[in-house]
């Protein structure tokens, strides 16, 4: 039974060696141990932290970008509306401008077949009355062919110009 219950002197020694070796671990296995731990648990607690920075910063980002995006939308919007604004006023001018010019040539065309006309009764006038003294002249040589009528007819004209009051 030696085997299952040890001697006190094995004891003994056991007891001094694992207190020798307990005290060499303590004093530079477990400070180095619990160093590395510590320096571990700073550069996890620093990860974490510059986790937590990063995602408030991409926070802060989407909410940047979010705000440039509806700031965009909102100048598209504008430069839009500015645009069919431009439209409309190109086109009520171009509208106004195609009036203007088509009232400006309805005017020349009407000064213009003014004048034609008046020009056509001018030459109807003349026509006419060109007419009217040759058949004037064709009535009287009918009429006036021998000397006493053309006597009588004399006398007529002077009776009625004597008749005409003078004007002054």
């Amino acid at each position: 039974m030696s085997l299952i219950t040890p001697d006190f002197g094995l004891l003994f020694w056991m007891t001094l060696i694992f207190a020798i070796v307990f005290f060499i671990l303590a004093k530079f296995g477990f400070p180095l141990l619990t160093n590395m731990v510590a320096k571990r648990q700073e550069r996890i607690d620093r990860s974490i932290a510059d986790a937590r920075e990063i995602e408030a910063r991409m926070k802060t980002f989407a909410a940047e970008q979010e705000a440039a995006l509806a700031e965009a939308r909102r100048t598209q919007a504008e430069l839009l509306r500015e645009a069919s604004e431009t439209r409309s006023k190109i086109i009520a001018q171009a509208k106004a401008d195609a009036r203007a010019e088509a009232d400006k040539i309805l005017a020349e065309a009407k000064v213009q077949i003014a004048a034609e006309k008046e020009s056509a009764l001018r030459d109807v006038r003349k026509e006419v009355a060109l007419v009217s003294v040759q058949v004037a002249e064709k009535v009287l040589r009918h009429e006036l062919s021998d000397e006493s009528s053309q006597r009588a007819y004399l006398d007529k004209l002077l009776d009625e110009a004597a008749q005409v009051p003078l004007k002054s």
